[in-house]
């Protein structure tokens, strides 16, 4: 399995920030890279539709709103990797006020060279964290 994690600090207290990404259905409100989010399956599987077309079908293997983290797997995808587990959590600094939000992965690569699979996740995390603070004016 091939790991990736990406983390950004945000000035915002992690209660807000989780307010917006720990929705599962949110995504499309912060990142970008998707147009719509529909839940099915009682809120458990989301039906994300990229912008430009495509659809990703993930489902929701774990939330913690106390912890500020939820795990994901997706089920099906246009993308070159199978057995994707992702992860997004948000922690409070040591320093009070502002937050660290990390998003990770495991997966194994198909049909593309690891590394390109590697840069890919790595700039689409990249995108999602720097909308994340133009919205909150990082």
């Amino acid at each position: 399995m091939t790991k990736v994690s990406v983390t950004t600090q945000v000035d915002i207290a992690p209660e807000k920030i989780w307010d917006l990404i720990g929705q599962f259905n949110s995504l499309p409100d912060w990142h970008p890279a998707f147009e719509k989010s529909e839940l099915e399956q009682g809120g458990t599987v989301r039906r994300l539709t990229l912008a430009g077309g495509g659809t990703i079908i993930e489902r929701l293997e774990r939330i913690d709103d106390n912890e500020h983290v939820y795990r994901y797997s997706i089920l099906e995808s246009p993308l070159p990797f199978t057995n994707y587990v992702g992860e997004i959590r948000v922690k409070p600094d040591k320093e009070g006020g502002g937050c660290t939000v990390e998003w990770s992965s495991q997966f194994d690569p198909k049909g593309a060279p690891v590394k390109d699979v590697t840069d890919m996740i790595q700039g689409f995390y990249q995108a999602g964290f720097d909308n994340l603070k133009k919205l909150f004016g990082g």
